[in-house]
């Protein structure tokens, strides 16, 4: 039974042609994010920002979209309402604009404001507790988040630098920067809430990038051990021959992430958001990014950077 292959194995598309069009495309749609990063700045959830959390229980469960109705109504404008726990519990969060969440008597008395509010007809809510979130947690987080991304970086361009070679670690640095930032200048550009679980997406959009681009470079370090040819037809041959398993791949997991958007509830939905756009990035970045900067300036590879090392042929002789 064949495989299945949304292109031909064989396909010849020259993608390499569109290189200075996609690479100027992608470094404006970096330039329009950083734009919008540092004139807008993030919408950041109580994560950030500090505020209060107040926990309520239910004698059955609640409509949440009834609780929220009712909280906006009472001038908790923006409380983020979701369940936790057994299914008649809920947890509210209250940014801390505009109230004075210094000490535990503040944050009971908004507490009980909270819970008569947040009462349905036929269903009271109960306080289990109400508790201070402050503002420098809210900041080593961020920072602890920033510390992770470099990580995360840091650990890519070694591997990638021992796997392969400096010129691919630095490009395929290049090309998950660009899908980063991509993802984070939406959140920006459109004040859509940015959470951790919008971080984690974020951090996750980067293992999927990478992981796409090093499959495209491992085919084109193959290609040239076969091949007898010039760099650029070897990187064309490479995406053309890939093609199929990146759209694929993409696709299911694209799949899986709406499904997350759209059934995991609205403390799941910045994650799946972050998740979504990243993907559609980082397929059309590993075509249309990330072989492309291997033909430019410092980055341009040559028949010796893609000979394969002595201590690489037993490994790539075993390959089918």
């Amino acid at each position: 039974m064949k495989p299945f292959n949304v292109f031909p194995y064989d396909s010849n598309i020259d993608f390499m042609r569109l290189r200075w069009i996609s690479l100027s495309v992608a470094f404006l749609l970096m330039v329009v994010a950083l734009g919008a990063m540092a004139t807008r700045g993030f919408n950041f959830a109580l994560d950030f920002t500090g505020g209060i959390g107040v926990e309520l229980r239910y004698a059955k469960e609640p409509n949440v979209d009834k609780v929220r109705e009712q909280l906006d109504a009472a001038n908790f404008h923006g409380a983020q309402v979701q369940n936790f726990g057994a299914g008649n519990d809920l947890l509210v969060r209250l940014q801390a604009e505009g109230r004075q969440a210094g000490g535990a008597d503040q944050a009971a008395s908004i507490g009980d404001a909270v819970a008569k509010a947040a009462s349905l007809e036929g269903n009271p809510a109960e306080k289990r507790s109400s508790s201070v979130i402050s503002a420098q947690v809210g900041k080593d987080l961020a920072l602890k988040g920033l510390y992770a991304v470099l990580f995360v970086i840091i650990g890519f361009l070694g591997y990638i630098s021992l796997r392969f070679e400096k010129k691919f670690a630095m490009a395929a640095i290049i090309t998950t920067l660009h899908d980063v930032l991509i993802c984070a200048g939406w959140f920006a550009l459109s004040g859509h809430e940015f959470d951790l679980n919008v971080l984690a997406g974020i951090l996750s959009v980067m293992g999927f990038s990478i992981n796409d681009t090093i499959v495209v470079f491992d085919r084109v370090r193959e290609n040239f051990r076969g091949m007898r040819a010039d760099p650029v037809t070897v990187l064309n041959k490479s995406v053309n021959q890939t093609l199929s398993r990146t759209v694929i791949t993409s696709f299911v997991a694209f799949l899986t992430v709406v499904a997350l958007y759209i059934y995991g509830g609205d403390s799941l939905r910045g994650m799946a958001e972050s998740q979504m756009i990243g993907i559609v990035i980082g397929t059309v970045s590993s075509i249309f990014v990330a072989c492309p900067l291997l033909t430019m300036g410092i980055l341009k590879v040559t028949k010796q950077d893609l000979m394969p090392k002595a201590k690489d042929e037993a490994a790539l002789a075993r390959r089918p």
